[in-house]
């Protein structure tokens, strides 16, 4: 049977004023239009039923209406002061070099002169490595081509944004209805926390259905994820990715003699990182919360469940 209930969250936002519930919708997407459409479709009875208004308004959108979107996202590595959801957003650039700032500003400059409009990419849990690899990517893109993957992108933005919308009113811990999630990440080859690492979650009802992500978050100085997204009714099976290469790489840079004594000879010239990504997927059930650390080194890692 089909799950009717609806979060507090949305309720909320089903019952706010029509100024009120404009600001709160603004402050995900910029474009008038798609506003106004989400409004205008009010009241939702699931997240979800929000979330596919959401992509079919995008579908909807003139060139003119994603010029309006695209202004309200500042460059990758440049959040604006007093834009907390940009800056969570593109959090895989908090440890990024001062090389790697540079040269995304190059880019940026570079593609915004060619379109005409800001670099646009989903940044939840990419790492500054994986952002700038986007952009080389694009850049050459026909700009007929290029628009239709900034809706895409821009489509995946507005859910995880509307996610944070009507999940906001919900608790940290797990209720009776769901299950919730909470890491942290300790790196064990110098046996402090690792800071900066960016996480993706991403759920699915079953072991047959296709894994949808939820957004992310990067660890803080604690090595801690304190905002990653609520999980959905009916979630069994919960998926945590941690792009670890880049940390590793900071760190090196930083500490390049230590870790020559450190760390294990790499004897057959491979990368310095055996395990750029780890994958994590475990079962959950309604009602419990799952703390699952990650223990963390160049060559080797071990997870838990823990408390």
């Amino acid at each position: 049977m089909t799950s009717t209930f609806t979060p507090p969250g949305l309720a909320r936002f089903n019952d706010l004023e029509e100024r009120a519930a404009f600001a709160a919708l603004h402050e995900a997407c910029a474009s008038t239009a798609w506003v106004r459409r989400l409004i205008a479709a009010r009241p939702y009875a699931t997240a979800e039923e929000l979330y596919d208004a959401s992509d079919a308004a995008l579908a909807e959108l003139t060139a003119a209406d994603l010029a309006e979107a695209m202004a309200g996202h500042p460059p990758i590595g440049r959040p604006r002061p007093g834009d907390p959801a940009s800056a969570r957003e593109q959090r895989g650039m908090a440890g990024a070099s001062d090389e790697l700032r540079a040269e995304m500003l190059e880019l940026n400059l570079a593609y915004q002169e060619r379109f005409g409009h800001v670099f646009l990419v989903c940044a939840t849990g990419l790492t500054g490595e994986r952002m700038r690899d986007a952009v080389k990517e694009r850049i050459g893109n026909a700009p007929e081509r290029e628009r239709e993957i900034v809706r895409t992108e821009l489509g995946k933005i507005n859910r995880i944004r509307l996610a944070r919308l009507v999940e906001e009113d919900a608790r940290p811990m797990s209720t009776s209805t769901t299950a919730s999630v909470s890491t942290h990440i300790l790196d064990t080859s110098v046996g402090r926390p690792a800071e900066g690492v960016a996480v993706r979650l991403s759920a699915r009802p079953g072991r047959d259905a296709d894994w949808r992500a939820f957004g992310g978050s990067a660890t803080d100085a604690d090595g801690r994820c304190k905002d990653l997204p609520a999980l959905p009714v009916g979630t069994t099976q919960v998926r945590l990715d941690f792009a670890v290469e880049s940390y590793f790489r900071e760190q090196s840079a930083n500490r390049q003699a230590d870790a020559q004594q450190d760390a294990p000879a790499n004897r057959d010239g491979g990368p310095a990182v055996f395990f750029p990504e780890v994958a994590v997927t475990f079962a959950v059930v309604p009602g419990e919360h799952y703390h699952v650390p990650l223990l963390l080194n160049p060559f080797g890692y071990s997870v838990y469940r823990g408390s």
